[in-house]
């Protein structure tokens, strides 16, 4: 407490003395005038200027501001004044801005408080100063939609623009807010902290380099929660925050000397996902990179002619329709929903449901049907409707109108046409129109003509066909696009046997994980259509392809960024990296990828092997959330049959792979249980499974842990990081008798994904799973010779490809198989 007292006279006694310094007085009664020959006060070093500024809503308009250069920083209002302004520092010592007509449209109500002098320090703070050199006003308390570089932003301020607010809570979250009433972007603490408690005095600043720091006198450090993309580079930088008219909080920074600043990070990656950001019943989709708005149907029509962003409205509506109300749909688009929102109700239903449901309702104008495997749809009833449209988004909506319904024409949407411009555009869409059809017709005949018997041109036909059938594909990339976006591939996230991934982010700023593929075997064709495969596959504890790329030897995917990385670097990092996970997060991790695996099993219309469950192919979004990865690449990579499979064709992981994969007995979905009954045992104990220790009296530790399991000893098996926490018992017994029922050695004896869902939810009642072949071996002796007997038929096929002689023992046969499958390189990928 002395300390926290110390350090704060001693930085009230800084700041003065850099006021005298570094800043120039200003006297009272001094005025400034648009008209003057030098409007501005400046602070010492020139860097930033008080006065006015032209405004760009008209010629004859100003602005008042501080300035750096020519960027407003700091605007008290947003009224703007003619020429005959005026500014004033009154002799009573208030600061009074004043109209033409002399009507104070703003001032800062600090008459007769003894104030001396007005200072604009080299920070860009107005400051009012009285006698004893105290300041007892400054802009830097009173920030409008700017935050500067080493400005404190607490608790008590707001940034405003328009509709959108950006405010700090008491908890230590930023968020941004449309209207007050829909939070669209929160960002809390880390997850070392708990972000539910009140802290003290939470204050933000922004750091010359360039991070945007947490500050409160309860936590033990400051709490990161941005980087500038240009963070920590040299140069002398003037770094900025500000809330920007279209409802994103940017970071800004200009070198010392130069124009205007850049973009160096921006809260909202993806600008479609800022509610209201189109307005009412606007459609914010994308335009090559950039952002534009339309209207959902010819029914609408902008509200504004000249400013799609103020929204549609119907051309006729619902209460006048002549019959009965219709929906219209929309293929990929969502109506946003930020919960809580009193205008949306949420139902569990299908595509016909949620659109009848909305149909059938008076209020409601609109429904999203989410096709992510949450069966999830959002109903919207009178109010504020905003929606985002891209190929990317698997959802389809619905919005009331009056029939006939009336999609938007190719070219419709995008731009505003003036009724005297629509004569000339139709005019000019018909003539090149007419003259592409005649250059086709051209073409065609000339091939016809001159190429129709030249086998050289045979293939033509195929190239046609395959460009149709790719239309109804994921979105394709090209090799230069990818390349451009992960800048020549530079940020390398991680590499397993299926290939190298590498951070990028897509022209509309979405960041994405580009894999590129080695080992691929198909063909053009072929490949496009496993791609269509894999990407056809939606759910909620998958990771999801947003696209692909095909060129030549290049064969890359793309998908969806997870925040948090894979699941290993959490069960198997130490107790210092900050990184573990509590027993609520791990149940619910392996909850959500057994689902995941059940949907790739069961649910989809081909039953999906993934042949390669394990940690690292298990990703955590950033509410951890379990997303299973890398399915379908089995096939992708190695389309051979599995029945030729040799042991070198093996694409799994040492310590996952089933019995059958050595016994080259064919592959079914029981291996995936058998690797997923491996990896719950990981999430529970912490450790890996073929790990040997001291602690294991010597076994792999999944042989150890049967043993303790049989003895009732489940704590013993529980991660020792969670000592000290609440694990619910039931939870945990559940979680081990399913492991080692998924571990069972033979494929008939695995329990299917779907029934391990039940069996973790507590549906369906767990008996005692039996040891493991494996693990009966180590009891006794006697069981170790029925097991050595059994496992000679298993492993005879196994046997025979390795080249065994006839006269070798099971225990010998067995002792091969040991050898090849801890020494074989093709098994050490990790996919």
């Amino acid at each position: 407490m002395v300390f926290s007292s110390v350090c704060g006279f001693l930085c009230f006694i800084l700041f003065f003395c850099r006021l005298s310094l570094t800043s120039a007085a200003v006297s009272k009664g001094s005025t400034l005038r648009p008209t003057d020959p030098n409007p501005f006060w400046k602070s010492p070093n020139d860097t930033f200027a008080l006065g006015f500024l032209p405004s760009t809503r008209s010629s004859s308009s100003y602005i008042f501001s501080i300035a750096y250069s020519t960027t407003p920083i700091w605007v008290p209002t947003d009224t703007v004044v003619d020429r005959a302004a005026t500014f004033q520092f009154t002799d009573d010592g208030n600061l009074r801005l004043l109209n033409g007509s002399g009507f104070a449209v703003w001032q800062s109500n600090t008459s007769n408080l003894g104030i001396t002098s007005a200072v604009l320090d080299d920070s860009g703070n107005l400051a009012l100063i009285n006698t004893s050199s105290f300041s007892l006003w400054q802009s830097f308390e009173h920030p409008t939609d700017t935050v500067l570089q080493s400005q404190n932003f607490t608790s008590s301020m707001v940034l405003r623009s328009g509709p959108y607010t950006f405010s700090l809570a008491s908890s230590g979250n930023i968020s941004l807010t449309w209207n007050n009433r829909i939070q669209y972007w929160n960002k809390g603490l880390n997850s070392s902290i708990d972000s539910n408690r009140s802290l003290v005095s939470p204050s933000l600043m922004l750091q010359p380099v360039g991070l945007l720091n947490l500050y409160d006198s309860s936590l033990p450090s400051e709490v990161k929660l941005a980087y500038s993309s240009n963070y920590g580079e040299s140069g002398d930088f003037f770094r900025f925050l500000r809330l920007d008219s279209d409802g994103n909080l940017r970071a800004y920074s200009a070198e010392r000397g130069s124009n205007g600043p850049a973009v160096q990070w921006s809260a909202v990656s993806d600008q479609c996902e800022v509610f209201g950001w189109c307005g009412n019943m606007g459609i914010c989709t994308y335009n090559d990179s950039s952002p534009v708005c339309k209207c959902p149907s010819e029914n609408f029509e902008f509200s504004d002619p000249n400013d799609p962003r103020q929204g549609c409205k119907r051309k006729q509506e619902i209460e006048e329709c002549p019959g009965s109300s219709t929906m219209l749909p929309l293929d990929n688009t969502e109506f946003l929903t930020y919960p809580p929102d009193t205008s949306t109700q949420v139902f569990f239903a299908g595509s016909t449901g949620c659109r009848s449901n909305c149909l059938t309702g008076n209020t409601c104008v609109a429904s999203t049907s989410l096709a992510d495997g949450t069966g999830m749809c959002y109903l919207k009833f009178s109010g504020f409707v905003s929606g985002y449209q891209s190929p990317s988004i698997p959802s389809t909506s619905f919005v009331k109108v009056c029939p006939p319904a009336i999609p938007n024409s190719p070219a419709s949407g995008n731009q505003v046409k003036t009724k005297s411009s629509k004569l000339e555009a139709w005019l000019v869409a018909l003539v090149i129109i007419a003259t592409l059809f005649s250059l086709v017709i051209a073409e065609f005949a000339l091939w016809w003509w001159f190429c129709r018997n030249n086998t050289k041109f045979g293939g033509l036909s195929a190239q046609y066909a395959l460009l149709e059938y790719a239309s109804g594909a994921p979105v394709q990339f090209s090799y230069k696009d990818l390349h451009r976006s992960t800048k020549g591939f530079k940020e390398k996230l991680g590499a397993g046997g299926f290939g190298a991934v590498y951070r990028g982010v897509l022209a509309n700023k979405t960041v994405v994980a580009v894999k590129q593929l080695e080992g691929i075997e198909q063909g053009e064709k072929q490949f496009r259509m496993e791609v269509a495969t894999i990407s056809s596959t939606h759910h909620l504890n998958l990771v999801r392809l947003i696209g692909f790329c095909s060129e030549g030897r290049h064969r890359l995917l793309v998908y969806e960024f997870m925040r948090n990385g894979s699941l290993d670097s959490f069960l198997f990092s130490d107790n210092s990296s900050g990184k573990g996970l509590n027993w609520d997060a791990r149940f619910s991790i392996a909850l959500g990828t057994a689902r995941g695996i059940t949907y790739l099993h069961e649910e989809c219309r081909d039953c999906i092997v993934h042949c390669d469950i394990k940690p690292e192919n298990i990703l955590l979004d950033e509410n951890f959330n379990a997303r299973v990865s890398d399915f379908g690449l089995a096939k992708l990579v190695n389309p051979k049959d599995h029945r030729q499979r040799t042991l070198i064709s093996v694409r799994g992981t040492r310590g996952y792979l089933a019995p059958e994969w050595l016994a080259n007995l064919p592959i079914t979905s029981k291996s995936d249980v058998y690797s997923y009954g491996m990896v719950l045992l990981e999430i529970v104990s912490g450790r890996r499974n073929f790990d040997v220790s001291e602690d294991t009296g010597g076994k792999k530790f999944s042989l150890w842990a049967y043993d303790e399991f049989d003895k009732g000893n489940f704590g013993r098996i529980l991660d020792p990081r969670l000592a000290d926490q609440e694990v619910d018992l039931d939870e945990l017994g559940r979680a081990v008798q399913v492991s080692f029922w998924c571990i069972q050695e033979q494929p008939s004896q695995r329990p299917t994904m779907g029934k391990v869902v039940q069996m973790l939810e507590g549906i369906m009642v767990i008996e005692k799973p039996p040891a493991p072949k494996a693990t009966e071996s180590s009891l006794g002796s006697a069981s170790a010779s029925a097991s050595a007997s059994a496992s000679i038929s298993v492993l005879s096929t196994f046997a025979a490809s390795a080249q065994v002689p006839s006269s070798t023992s099971s225990a010998q046969v067995l002792g091969l198989s040991g050898r090849n499958f801890e020494n074989s390189s093709s098994l050490r990928g990790t996919g």
